[in-house]
């Protein structure tokens, strides 16, 4: 599984293979939005799927902007890992 295949590259730290970390529960969003995403070249109309997509990126957009306010240099580590976000953020 993708999971699986990602977690050891990224995490180096053992508290980053807590289930419960914001690092870990990014890194499982992303992985399912590009497991969607690449869903909707094949099923564009798939409007269920799209709404949980929504709610998918929702939730990782909270848990990037806590990450930003509480630790600065852990988002910017694991953004240019994950390649998600431009350094729009000062």
């Amino acid at each position: 599984m993708i999971k699986n295949s990602i977690i050891p590259v990224i995490s180096n730290k053992k508290e980053e293979e807590n289930p419960g970390s914001v690092e870990f529960q990014v890194i499982n969003f992303t992985n399912k939005i590009r497991r969607l995403t690449s869903h909707f070249e094949l099923h564009r109309k798939d409007y269920l799927s799209q709404r949980g997509l929504r709610k998918i990126l929702g939730k990782r957009q909270r848990l990037l902007s806590y990450l930003a306010k509480k630790n600065r240099i852990r988002y910017k580590k694991l953004i240019n890992q994950l390649g998600i976000r431009e350094s729009q953020i000062r």
